[in-house]
């Protein structure tokens, strides 16, 4: 048995430049950090005793005998692209909903490339990872998705990601004292909406027209580079105002980034004390983080108490092998039932 474990991420600047059909053209950069909740994928051969050769378990339960018959788009392809032929049964828990603005669609698709090369006796870079996960999404299922969090869900770890326009990235860590670091986690609060939405869907409204909202995502980028140079010597508050204005920018890019009540919402948690924030992922809907002095959180908290907060810390490692126990070989017996 294989159970891999794939972090959430957050997203602070830069949203909009990760999409090829921007950075390929000019360049793109984000600043994210991975966060300590998980996608987990456990995997095994399974015995050939069964009815149905391949068990695919997640929000629903699929019993199939043949790979293209899976209904879930990711594990159907991840298994097409690997060339996994025998019977496998593959499980998926998460910490956080799907839908919700936190990649996780992405960490799924890195968890499962990774646990799936773990059972076929192969351990793969975080290079390699990201790249395959990006893939699938972009080119085989043709998602509208960007491709920061495919490396985020990989890599792990506070970094600033740049994208190039010969299509490769690099991830460059962010290092802060220790006190600096902890300074700025306090000031950051994450409540969940209760609204979910897919994120392809809602980035068609915003991808589609890329060159109309050139200047937007322009000065998204250049937020990276002053959001690190804030958390370098600055003014930690001034981070939350670049949020702020950053929002202020997304609303008018689409439509669909907001809804009326998380503008409410937003505008009370800035009535309480909050100095910016944003709603994480494409928008519409899933998690708010929201950027508040030390002091004024428990006023957030209690101007957002119809949202559920949800504590987090950042996530140093990525995408990790949790369990790797190889099961007895039944690849013999595999073609027993037809």
């Amino acid at each position: 048995m294989i159970i891999s474990r794939t972090p959430f991420r957050i997203s602070f600047f830069g949203g909009g430049s990760d999409y090829p059909q921007w950075f390929r053209e000019h360049g793109g950069a984000v600043l994210s950090t991975a966060i300590d909740k998980y996608c987990y994928l456990t995997c095994r051969y399974l015995p050939p005793f069964f009815e149905h050769r391949i068990r695919v378990l997640y929000s629903k339960i699929e019993t199939v005998q043949q790979v293209a018959d899976i209904e879930h788009p990711a594990v159907r392809g991840a298994l097409q692209e690997l060339g996994i032929a025998r019977g496998v049964e593959i499980h998926h828990d998460g910490d956080l909903p799907a839908r919700s603005g936190m990649g996780s669609s992405s960490a799924f698709a890195v968890g499962i490339f990774h646990a799936l090369h773990a059972l076929q006796g192969r351990m793969c870079s975080k290079e390699v990872l990201a790249r395959e996960a990006i893939r699938l999404e972009q080119e085989l299922l043709r998602e509208t998705v960007g491709s920061q969090d495919q490396v985020a869900a990989a890599y792990g770890g506070f970094n600033a990601i740049r994208f190039l326009r010969d299509g490769t990235f690099s991830v460059q860590p962010v290092y802060l004292p220790e006190q600096r670091m902890n300074d700025f986690k306090r000031h950051l609060m994450l409540f969940f909406t209760g609204i979910s939405r897919t994120s392809s869907e809602v980035a068609d409204t915003f991808v589609s027209s890329l060159k109309d909202k050139e200047a937007g995502i322009r000065r998204f980028v250049e937020m990276v580079d002053e959001g690190i140079d804030i958390l370098a010597g600055g003014e930690l508050e001034d981070f939350g105002r670049l949020l702020h204005e950053a929002w202020k920018i997304k609303r008018v890019l689409s439509k669909a980034v907001t809804t009326a009540a998380v503008d409410e919402a937003y505008q009370n948690a800035c009535d309480a004390g909050a100095l910016g924030g944003k709603l994480l992922g494409a928008g519409g809907g899933g998690f708010l983080l929201v950027f508040t002095p030390p002091e004024r959180r428990s006023h957030v908290q209690k101007a957002l108490s119809n949202f559920l907060h949800v504590p987090f810390d950042f996530e140093p490692s990525g995408s990790q092998i949790v369990l790797y126990d190889p099961e007895q070989d039944y690849s013999g017996l595999d073609g027993v039932r037809q």
